[in-house]
């Protein structure tokens, strides 16, 4: 068996948790913050975050970090490789030219969904979203049929770690609550948010699979809340169209 202290990087494995630190919550902190954070000690978190500064990943004021836009290069090179953004992409622009809707794909990460791509029409939401964008898997229509993969004691673990204060007024904040959307999700096979994200904005999703079922991903639309007016008009004009790029996505994909 291979010992694991001599076969990693403990050096390597510390700033990579400097790194996670920083989201669109917190994007400026302190070396005490980052000790906080991590559970490292302050000497140890000050040199990982010097040395991100010296390497071009962090900028300095003197009392704050902040990741620069160096750290983009992690993030795009990791997508960049994966095979499913090639494959969905053509598909997203076909889909979004035909419903004149935005579409994206996107993969659970622990409590949040990463897009890995996307076709824009219009912007609906006040947030840019773009390939590496996060948001919180429970409260998206993209997140609740990604949970509905899971068994339910996963998908109730992710749902209990995860920040559930709200967005909007709209926004479900009791775990069994938003549980129970999940289940909904599988029985249905898609899932609905009617703004819970965002004020005027709703969504719609359903799994992405592979040619042997397995979900690998979500696939969705957003439009404005009141494009149609009723929420279950948007699942009659759309779900169809979802649904067909569905099945192509897994004939192809393996």
């Amino acid at each position: 068996m291979t010992n694991k202290s001599s076969s990693t990087i403990s050096s390597l494995a510390k700033g990579l948790r400097v790194i996670e630190c920083f989201d669109a919550q917190r994007p400026k902190l302190s070396i005490s913050e980052v000790a906080a954070l991590t559970g490292l000690d302050r000497a140890t978190s000050r040199r990982c975050l010097l040395t991100l500064h010296a390497e071009g990943y962090a900028a300095y004021d003197g009392k704050f970090f902040t990741l620069t836009h160096r750290c983009l290069r992690l993030g795009t090179g990791a997508i960049g490789g994966l095979q499913l953004p090639q494959v969905v992409q053509p598909w997203l622009d076909q889909l979004t030219e035909q419903i004149s809707q935005s579409c994206s794909v996107a993969i659970l990460d622990e409590t949040e969904i990463v897009y890995l791509a996307r076709a824009s029409q219009r912007r609906v939401m006040s947030i840019g979203l773009m390939p590496g964008s996060r948001l919180p898997a429970h409260s998206t229509s993209m997140g609740r049929v990604l949970l509905a993969a899971m068994p339910d004691a996963e998908a109730r673990r992710v749902i209990e770690a995860s920040d559930l204060s709200p967005r909007t007024r709209f926004s479900l904040t009791d775990p069994e609550e938003i549980m129970a959307q999940v289940q909904t999700a599988r029985r249905r096979g898609y899932a609905m948010v009617d703004q819970e994200v965002e004020i005027s904005l709703r969504s719609l999703a359903v799994p992405v699979l592979n040619s042997k079922g397995a979900v690998v991903a979500a696939l969705n639309t957003g439009m404005a809340a009141t494009q149609p007016a009723d929420p279950e008009e948007l699942v009659e004009g759309y779900l169809p169209a979802l649904l067909k790029v569905q099945a192509g996505i897994a004939r192809i994909l393996g």
